[in-house]
């Protein structure tokens, strides 16, 4: 065999590899954002239930300056997680593609309008 015959072959071969290997990344990365939002599910199960904790010791009596600034701790480490959490839901990438389509398509809607209202005109 010449060395031209084993080109594509072993080309093809690295290209499925390195499509291969691209998956296997992408699924960890995916692995990755699935265990992040179990744990900060978790966590703000937690975080909410020590909050409820708190405001009945704060009804209960005069709470003393530790226990408002675990109240404040707990409030900003939540609005952390929900940021987080909405993270998954919405990426500024993910517009992109229905943004080409709506330029696309609504740009072809109003050539066609143009060419119909030149064709009424006339």
């Amino acid at each position: 065999m010449s060395d031209s015959e084993k080109t594509p072959e072993s080309a093809t071969e690295l290209n499925i590899e390195e499509a291969i290997l691209q998956l296997e990344a992408q699924l960890e990365k995916v692995k990755q954002r699935h265990q992040q939002i179990i744990n900060d599910k978790q966590r703000k199960e937690e975080l909410i239930n020590r909050k409820e904790q708190l405001k009945t010791l704060k009804a209960e009596n005069n709470p003393p300056d530790s226990l408002k600034s675990e109240l404040k701790y707990i409030e900003e480490e939540l609005n952390e997680i929900e940021v987080r959490l909405e993270s998954e839901l919405f990426k500024w990438s993910s517009l992109s593609e229905p943004f080409w389509q709506i330029v696309r398509f609504g740009g072809i809607g109003i050539i066609i309008g143009w060419i119909l209202k030149t064709m009424t005109i006339n």
